[in-house]
């Protein structure tokens, strides 16, 4: 939802070849940037964007109106990726969706579910499955009730059994019926790998009822720091306090003690774990602006454990990364929206077995992401 300039990574972007196949430059800046990445093949791989955003409308402007979004266009860069990771030697196991697919001018001239349909036309054409997380605007566009029942819901992709020391009767929010649930599920597309998708709107004032506990507590807690009539505004607030917005939310102790199950599993059974959220939850790896209400409280719950790689999110249009002082790789996406026709925003992250590679494609940059030494 902002604009910010955003530390970057010095890897050099990769051009799409005339003929769509761009697999020797991918050889190529895997012998550049890591020279023993040539030699460990993945044991998988997978692809990540973020924010796309489609809307069938003319070009417009974020919201401190300071970059262009290009809502027809985005359609058109998601349609190159899924042709980009189509045309890729190695299928990714599955893709990452971060969140915010479809803008929320929709709901304003009522064409979300046509914007929708057009989007998920597209990935159909996708050979990799799609899991989908839930940013602000799927929730300008949709309601809890009418998400859990969309093929937005992806917990079908999920692990049918939880891990050992998780109960399988807690509930995340699958019960349409439930106002107080919440959309998290992990799996395992791998031995000994883990992917967990969160709720980072859990606690807002978006998508819930306004008679449900989380929507009076979230409005209450989001008002105590932010005196705007307009809750978007970031006028008065400074620092960190800037992540009191109307368009960010949090997390739940619900959500917080489930994930820390899960966690503690991986722990005990040396597993690799990448969390996936749509707001990124460290500080330095995003705009302050782009945070979730309770970073600390979820941060405190990463850093208990050792098994966690990464943690990708979207949200904030420009991008980001940090590598915390506990090891975390914390990943922010650039979204496609605010991405020029010219370019691209998207990636695939290479699994091998100390490592994760990122090979991004035009605005997203290359990375490697070292596994902790435990």
């Amino acid at each position: 939802p902002v604009a910010m300039t955003r530390f970057r990574g010095a890897g050099p972007p990769v051009s799409l070849c005339a003929d769509g196949r761009w697999w020797p430059y991918i050889s190529e800046i895997f012998k550049r940037m890591e020279p023993e990445a040539a030699k460990n093949d993945p044991y998988f791989t997978f692809g990540v964007i973020a924010d796309v955003q489609y809307a069938d409308t003319e070009n417009g402007f974020n919201y401190s109106e300071t970059r262009d979004r290009y809502y027809r266009n985005s359609l058109h860069l998601l349609r190159s990726a899924i042709m980009g990771w189509n045309e890729e030697p190695i299928t990714p196991r599955f893709i990452l969706q971060l969140g915010d697919l479809i803008d929320g001018c929709n709901s304003s001239v009522k064409s979300a579910d046509d914007a929708l349909q057009t989007v998920l036309s597209e990935f159909a054409k996708c050979k990799s499955p799609v899991h989908h997380i839930w940013g602000n605007h799927e929730f300008y566009n949709f309601d809890r009730e009418l998400l859990l029942k969309s093929a937005l819901n992806t917990k079908r992709l999920g692990n049918e059994k939880p891990p050992d020391n998780t109960d399988s009767s807690e509930k995340t929010g699958l019960d349409p019926h439930d106002p107080e649930g919440f959309y998290g599920y992990h799996f395992s597309p791998f031995p000994k790998f883990r992917f967990i998708l969160t709720d980072a709107y859990d606690v807002s004032i978006l998508g819930r009822k306004k008679n449900s506990r989380k929507h009076h507590d979230s409005m209450l807690r989001l008002k105590s720091k932010n005196g705007n009539e307009n809750l978007n505004s970031p006028r008065g607030l400074t620092g960190l306090n800037l992540r009191f917005l109307a368009f960010n939310g949090g997390f739940s102790q619900e959500q917080l003690e489930w994930l820390n199950k899960i966690l503690t599993f991986s722990d005990n059974n040396q597993e690799k774990v990448a969390i996936i959220g749509h707001l990124p939850v460290h500080p330095n790896s995003a705009d302050p602006m782009c945070i979730p209400w309770n970073y600390d409280e979820i941060l405190s719950v990463l850093h208990a454990h050792t098994s966690i790689v990464c943690f990708i999110a979207g949200h904030d249009h420009d991008g980001g990364y940090y590598l915390d002082d506990h090891g975390i790789h914390h990943l922010t996406f650039e979204g496609v929206i605010e991405t020029s026709p010219e370019s691209h925003a998207f990636g695939t992250i290479y699994v091998c077995e100390d490592r994760m590679i990122l090979k991004g494609r035009g605005r997203i940059s290359d990375r490697v992401l070292h596994y902790r030494k435990t």
